[in-house]
């Protein structure tokens, strides 16, 4: 396997530097923020790193905010760590790398590029991918020197091995075309969204994404109840009626073990209920 190798650390000309396959469009707020520390300060801080392919053209492999501000500054040249000998692996695992660790990324973004470096990790280390073959030399080999990617990923960017979890569960749920609509959505997607999107099947999914990117709910969970409502349909709710509502969808959602707790705890109270329930219909 190639081994990539920094050429040079040089400036190069910005009309040069081809852009393409990007996990993620730069944003207004990110650019204009670059702007304002690169006017204040001077100097942009860090270069951005191409790949020099064989057809001798730059590609962009890190710092799409970094070059779309020199853009709009009109700089000529930018400077950049020019690699060679990199696959697709590599450069995408450094686009990954270099926006977890230096941008401030929405859940949505965050979601993606973890359910990505996961695919990629777990193809460069077969062996840690789960219920492989642990009994195998490879495995047995390998076993002390690379850890689960979760654990990894955690460490690397200071978050929680629950955290990352979840992020990657969200952001594997979603197709390019989930992520596309989401991100045109008036308001921000928040973790707790993806994980109510991320568990549902295909079609209620699109449903959901449609509700959110339109502006039609504020967030998945009440996207998902209207749906719910309108499929019973109920039309306006009031105090009591948003109550039952909570209360069915919980208890579809609960397992048998908590329904028999929940019935044995408040036994009385049910018999009650139905008590007066049937009095009423006498």
């Amino acid at each position: 396997m190639t081994t990539p190798t920094l050429m040079q650390t040089n400036r190069v000309p910005v009309v040069e530097i081809v852009v393409k396959d990007r996990l993620r469009p730069v944003t207004e707020a990110g650019v204009a923020s670059l702007i304002a520390s690169i006017e204040e300060i001077g100097v942009m801080k860090d270069a951005i790193h191409l790949r020099k392919k064989k057809d001798g053209k730059y590609y962009l492999i890190a710092g799409g905010h970094r070059l779309e501000a020199a853009k709009r500054l009109e700089w000529a040249e930018i400077e950049a760590k020019v690699w060679t000998n990199v696959t697709d692996d590599w450069a995408r695992i450094m686009e990954i790398d270099d926006n977890l660790a230096g941008s401030e990324m929405n859940a949505l973004d965050t979601a993606v590029f973890l359910a990505t470096r996961k695919v990629i990790y777990e193809r460069l280390h077969p062996e840690t991918k789960q219920g492989g073959d642990r009994r195998s030399a490879s495995f047995q080999m390998d076993t002390g020197s690379v850890r689960s990617f979760a654990a990894a990923t955690a460490e690397k960017f200071g978050m929680t091995d629950r955290h990352v979890r979840r992020m990657i569960a969200a952001g594997a749920a979603l197709s390019e075309e989930d992520v596309a609509r989401l991100r045109a959505a008036p308001k921000q997607v928040a973790l707790a969204d993806l994980q109510v999107i991320g568990k549902l099947p295909p079609a209620r999914r699109t449903d959901i994404v449609a509700a959110l990117s339109e502006g039609r709910a504020k967030s998945a969970a009440k996207a998902l109840s209207s749906i719910k409502r309108e499929e019973r349909g109920d039309i306006t709710l009031n105090a009591s009626d948003t109550a039952l509502v909570k209360l069915v969808d919980q208890w579809a959602r609960a397992p048998k073990s908590a329904k028999v707790a929940f019935v044995t705890k408040s036994r009385v109270e049910l018999l009650e209920l139905l008590s007066d329930l049937e009095a009423s219909d006498d």
